[in-house]
């Protein structure tokens, strides 16, 4: 039996492609990776490819609380100047920053209703 491999990409379904893009572009400074398939924006990450995509057949997000028992974390340089700009955008923050050994730590929700966790740089 082959052995397990690790994890190595990750999208979100979204509801609205377009919305969604703008707001991790705008909102993350993340960057698009050329080349997606139709129906998925990959954004250029390190260590996992991080995408969002159209809803696969079958899925339907508008049926419960969309991620329940996931957990999506994203590395950033500055949790704290992120977690600033979010809120005075109005974003719903779903958890104030805080600091853990990976960093400074916060949560915030995006356009569907994904709680994405925030880490900054580790402590030295």
């Amino acid at each position: 039996m082959p052995g397990t491999a690790s994890p190595d990409f990750l999208a979100l379904q979204v509801r609205d492609l377009q919305r969604s893009a703008d707001f991790y572009e705008r909102r993350l400074g993340l960057e698009r990776e050329p080349g997606a398939p139709p129906g998925v924006i990959v954004f250029k990450s390190a260590t996992i490819p991080f995408a969002i995509r159209e809803p696969l057949p079958g899925t339907d997000l508008d049926a419960g609380p969309v991620g329940v028992g996931i957990a999506v974390s994203l590395r950033v340089g500055d949790a704290q100047l992120l977690h600033d700009n979010l809120k005075r955008a109005g974003v719903a923050i779903l958890m104030d920053p805080f600091d853990t050994p990976f960093g400074r730590t916060f949560m915030f929700q995006d356009p569907d209703g994904y709680a994405v966790a925030i880490h900054g740089a580790p402590p030295a």
